[in-house]
């Protein structure tokens, strides 16, 4: 192109090889400065002002002043985009989460864990929240693909046009915004796409039937004389489900049983010794009181005994149920017996499909003036299967399904009644479908107003609009009615109720699995509908210039500007649904949005060259002031050093106070219905389990919320009703960030580098939720019972039980992580061909939750507990002779604990499962570059078919880093001129 704003100059070249585009490696910090540049940097006065001549400047993730050079001055990790698609994941979501200072909180193994969720791959920085790690593309804003939240989906990122991803932590909210709390992950695209660029990705499992596809299709190029480029590209990806029964190394049930359920009694010597814990989990054993063809048991309440009798044969028969000779006898547990195998309700992989189109260009309107677009329509489609709808219901003795053996059975035990718990497995299993709409524009204009200031401005666009549908929705009325079948002296089976009948009820038999006919399931079940639209408008305005004033030291450069940022989130449920009437959650709506108007500034510094010890000391500086709709003024700032010693070793620190604004789910979502497990502090039975003083105030506190003094009910023993929604009152969280680190390049090592960066994120007034067993603590332990925390529990006036708790989050909480990042990387000849090789990695030193940021000494360390590993590093090591290519890469998890150590203080021997070791998974490619511009990559994800450890499947939000799918080949084939 004819604008010299955009030609490639030496110093481009320069900053390219420094921050290793190029290479394959996995990442690579943008901070190696090469000699080359270096005396390019030194001339670039002489140069601006004897020839008049434009020097092309690099903006690197963290700072929106372009800089001649690569040096950044927060630590970035730069992924280059040849190396996110060099994979058998599905998507670049996928690969990003498996990098050290990512958490898998949505990946698609467990993305389906929450309503709505499913086929979603958000990013989690830090593993602090995906609401707390801002998404850029092109250093943009992108609409958020999770209704109420500022969560963007990377699968809606086209991956053919990935140039490279930044990734920087910590420090980055006075120049990008709220949201950027524990840090930035900027996809940058390629800018001018020429040429024709399609690929073909087939992979398989070895472990099972498990497979994917992966197409995509690309194509540029220039017109008017080059002043213009026009590109397109499409993919699509897809893959089928993957059930825990499946995969061997997800379909082993286990059930867990108390020690002296299983042994003799422990002595008091033995409560502490891990030979003896607490619970012994055990292989081959499960829930033995309900099943799929339906358990049947006797309350006791006409017999005097409590008892589970029997079950059902594939044909409805009745028989007895064998519970083996190892059995919990709280009822849960059984060994080697009639169990059910809950893994079969589990997708470890989820169905889902993707297709994403996208259109950009650019035009030179004159020499100081470009015109950019962006389009995209992203279409994706993800499907969580659950379990069926369960429960225990009583059947009467004149029950016209009953068979004649349970019917016999009741007869001999003199009873009218008996109770059936079961998996309504054959009324259908609930599915969860989610398809995803997504639409983005962008179009702005970037150039130069003269030789020095530089300027872009842009209006962005987006829309998600999301669908999901709930199958198998069991209407409650319908399936009371249906159940209670009678004969009605004609030898027909109708419902008992007339009510029942003059709705048309259609009678249902449960006794044994596959019973119901079709016209019963139709009518006790439903579809549900919900729907959302998330819509985001962004204006940016940046003006910059990198040769503000010249000091001694060198020129001050400065990036300013505004941005104004609208952002809305609809939530609509089904109207019948949203009543309560169906087994499925009645959720809140939500109809929220805000606006923002944001002014920013950034400067930096260069205070001194040229002296012993320092050779560049520049200062950095950023503040950026924001007026929110909902929360009012707010401010966050930045300062840091950048301190280059001498060409081989630079360091950098940096302090910056950042906030994050409630999101629109946090301020305005709707109340829900939910469910919590929790203990009554109130009874007898857990009063007695207090100190003296303790137990005196609760009592009090107990008596004046009118409770009985004998209360003792056991009705907690099952989960209670509750209501969660928004606090339209909430203030933004603030924090404070940490980092220091050094750069080596030494040269009597050529081809060496090494970072190491220490980082530190301190969150107050952290958005969290109450737990509602917290809740009831603290409502009966305070001075007296008029507390916010009385205020959310509802007790019945006559008996003193729970009958509903709300909760909604609060500024109470605050979190606090640190750790060590470092990276060494070597580059070198052999073998006639070339390596590059690559480590990095994290050190988490503390994880820490604070429940009350006014409570110091109150908090739970995560650090080296499940999904937060203290140790976790990728090794990378490539080679490259002639047109092959040959590739590893090895994921290392240090071991964890499946405790945190507060839990452990009060129960330091709960389990013989206390621990996962540590974890490592290979991956392996080679490919052939052919003359004519096709390629092939055979590559091999987790070589050596590591298994998951200890009991996990993989889908948990901290488990999900464990690959659960095994041993997968893939073949890619690519075509490019």
């Amino acid at each position: 192109m004819k604008n010299t704003l955009f030609k490639r100059t030496l110093t481009a070249a320069a900053v390219t090889a420094a921050m290793g585009l190029a290479a394959p490696a996995i990442a690579q910090q943008a901070d190696v400065t090469s000699s080359s540049e270096e005396e390019v940097v030194n001339s670039v006065s002489e140069q601006r002002q004897a020839e008049n001549q434009d020097v092309e400047k690099i903006q690197v993730t963290g700072s929106r002043i372009a800089r001649i050079g690569a040096s950044a001055p927060s630590p970035v990790t730069v992924i280059s985009g040849d190396d996110l698609v060099q994979t058998g994941a599905m998507n670049i979501g996928e690969v990003l989460s498996r990098l050290p200072a990512l958490a898998t909180t949505y990946t698609l193994a467990n993305s389906g864990r929450f309503i709505g969720t499913a086929g979603i791959s958000s990013l989690n920085l830090r593993n602090m929240g995906t609401d707390r790690t801002l998404v850029l593309v092109d250093g943009k804003r992108h609409v958020a693909s999770t209704p109420g939240s500022s969560a963007v989906d990377t699968n809606t990122i086209p991956s053919a046009w990935v140039e490279r991803v930044e990734i920087i932590t910590g420090g980055a909210s006075a120049v990008y915004g709220a949201d950027a709390v524990t840090g930035v992950v900027n996809f940058i695209l390629k800018k001018n796409v020429e040429g024709l660029d399609v690929t073909a990705t087939r992979g398989y499992a070895e472990n099972s039937d498990y497979s994917n596809e992966k197409y995509t299709f690309s194509y540029g190029t220039n017109f008017a004389d080059g002043r213009g480029n026009i590109a397109f590209s499409a993919e699509y990806n897809a893959q089928e489900s993957l059930n825990a029964l499946d995969n061997p190394w997800t379909a082993t049930s286990y059930g867990t049983f108390r020690h002296d359920d299983l042994y003799e009694p422990r002595t008091q010597a033995q409560m502490n010794d891990p030979a003896y814990p607490d619970n012994f989990t055990l292989p081959n054993a499960g829930y033995y009181w309900i099943s799929n063809p339906g358990t049947v048991w006797d309350d006791g309440s006409e017999s005097g005994i409590y008892e589970v009798m029997g079950t059902f044969n594939p044909n409805g028969s009745y028989r007895d149920i064998y519970t083996g000779n190892v059995v919990n006898p709280s009822g849960e547990y059984c060994q080697d017996c009639d169990f059910i195998n809950l893994n079969q309700y589990l997708e470890v992989q989820p169905e889902f499909s993707r297709a994403n189109y996208n259109l950009k260009g650019n035009y030179e309107i004159t020499n100081d003036m470009n015109f950019y677009y962006d389009a995209k329509y992203v279409k994706s489609e993800g499907e969580n299967i659950g379990q069926p709808y369960f429960g225990s219901h009583y059947f009467s003795r004149d029950n016209a399904f009953l068979p004649e053996g349970l019917a016999q059975t009741m007869d001999e035990r003199g009873v009218s009644t008996l109770a059936m718990s079961r998996m309504y497995n054959d009324v259908g299993r609930r599915i969860e479908q989610n398809t995803r709409e997504t639409t983005r524009a962008v179009a702005g204009l970037e150039g130069m107003l003269n030789q020095d200031w530089s300027y872009d401005v842009s209006v962005v666009w987006g829309k998600s609009e999301i669908e999901r549908v709930n199958g198998a929705n069991v209407i409650l009325q319908n399936m009371d009615w249906a159940r209670d079948a009678v004969d009605d002296g004609s030898g027909n089976i109708v419902c008992r109720s007339e009510e029942a009948q003059a709705d048309g009820c259609v009678p249902i038999n449960l006794f044994g699995d596959g019973q119901p006919s079709q016209d019963a399931v139709d009518y006790v079940t439903t579809t549900s509908v919900g729907t959302s639209e998330i819509e985001q408008v962004v204006f940016n305005a940046t003006f910059s210039n990198s040769f503000l004033y010249e000091l001694p030291a060198g020129f001050i450069g400065f990036a300013g500007g505004v941005e104004y940022r609208d952002e809305s989130s609809v939530t609509i449920e089904d109207e019948f649904t949203k009543t309560g009437a169906t087994f499925f959650n009645a959720l809140g709506e939500t109809d929220g949005s805000y606006d923002v108007s944001e002014v920013f500034g950034e400067v930096t510094v260069p205070l001194l060259a040229d002296a012993p010890l320092v050779q560049q000391l520049n200062l950095d500086a950023a503040v950026r002031y924001a007026d929110y709709s909902t929360i009012g003024g707010a401010t966050a700032w930045k300062l840091g050093l950048d301190w280059t010693i001498n060409d081989e070793l630079r360091s950098r620190f940096t302090y910056s106070e950042a906030i994050r604004a409630p999101n629109i789910d946090e301020l305005f979502s709707g109340q829900s219905q939910s469910f919590a497990g929790v203990a009554d502090p109130c009874k007898v039975s857990n009063l007695a389990n207090q100190t003296e003083e303790s137990r005196a105030q609760r009592e009090a506190n107990c008596a004046a919320l009118g409770v009985p003094a004998d209360f003792d009910s056991n009705y907690d023993s099952a989960t209670l009703e509750t209501l969660v929604g928004g606090n339209p009152d909430l203030l933004e969280e603030t924090s404070e960030s940490i980092t220091a680190g050094i750069v080596y390049s030494p040269s009597w090592f050529k081809g060496f580098s090494a970072t190491v960066d220490y980082w530190e994120i301190d969150i107050e007034d952290t958005i969290s939720s109450i737990g509602f067993q917290t809740v009831l603590n603290r409502c009966v332990d305070a001075g007296s019972i008029n507390n916010q925390f009385c205020d959310l529990v509802d007790r019945d006036s006559a008996t003193g039980e729970i009958t509903l708790m709300r909760g909604f989050a609060l500024n109470i909480a605050r979190s606090l992580n640190s750790g060590v990042d470092f990276e060494l990387g070597y580059d070198f000849d052999a073998l006639g061909g070339q390596f590059r090789t690559n480590l990095i990695g994290t050190y988490v030193i503390e994880a820490k939750d604070y429940p009350f940021a006014d409570e110091p000494e109150n908090y739970t360390d995560y650090a080296g507990v499940t999904g937060d590993q203290e140790l976790q590093m990728q090794l990378s090591v490539n080679y490259m002779i002639d047109d092959w290519a040959f590739g590893t890469r090895t994921r290392f998890l240090d071991g964890v604990d499946l405790y945190t150590p507060t839990s452990l203080e009060n129960n330091p021997n709960p389990s013989n499962y206390m621990e996962y070791g540590s974890y490592a998974v290979t991956d392996v490619t080679a490919g052939y570059e052919f003359d004519n511009g096709l390629g092939l990559t055979l590559g091999i994800d987790n070589f050596f078919n590591r298994g998951l450890p200890g009991t996990t499947t993989g889908t948990g939000a901290g488990s999900a880093i464990y690959d659960n799918i095994g041993r997968f080949a893939y073949l890619r084939a690519s075509f490019n001129f």
